[in-house]
């Protein structure tokens, strides 16, 4: 799966800038998929859902469709790879956004805004591989301008060649 995390501290405007460049890539004639990661433990289904049900009697998988969305559920395992799981949903994909993620093996370009406070994790983490400012952050990593969505597709596509 070709993909590419964008990491980022809350606030920084990731999911915003997530789906500027699926609408670009699109676009370019490009088939986008896209994950959110949580680091956070929580529940994905609606407690007392007919779908939480099934899960939670021990159905692997439990899904649900209506006339236009289907979704399926699962219970990871321990030490299972959750991304590889899903990697046959995203073949046909020309390459998968990843929103977060920050702790992963994968790929990543932190997202930055002065505005929004902090300081780069780039600065910090040597797994960045870029940062996507219109601010001038105090890294040494390629700084990719947020305004030129163009030029942000095209190295996107570059770093996952």
């Amino acid at each position: 799966m070709k993909s590419i995390c964008l990491v980022g501290t809350d606030g920084h405007g990731k999911t915003t800038l997530i789906q500027q460049l699926v609408g670009k890539l699109v676009s370019k004639g490009l088939r986008v998929g896209t994950i959110k990661h949580s680091g956070h433990e929580h529940e994905l289904d609606k407690p007392g859902k007919d779908s939480y049900k099934h899960r939670t009697a021990g159905a692997r998988p439990a899904g649900i469709i209506t006339k236009s969305m289907a979704g399926v559920y699962w219970q990871l395992g321990e030490g299972q790879n959750a991304f590889e799981t899903m990697e046959p949903l995203y073949v046909d994909c020309d390459i998968v956004l990843v929103e977060g993620f920050k702790t992963g093996p994968y790929r990543k370009v932190e997202v930055f805004r002065v505005a929004a406070g902090g300081t780069p994790l780039a600065a910090s983490d040597d797994t960045i591989e870029a940062v996507i400012s219109d601010d001038n952050p105090d890294v040494d990593v390629p700084v990719w301008p947020r305004s030129d969505l163009d030029k942000l597709a095209d190295e996107i596509m570059e770093l996952v060649r």
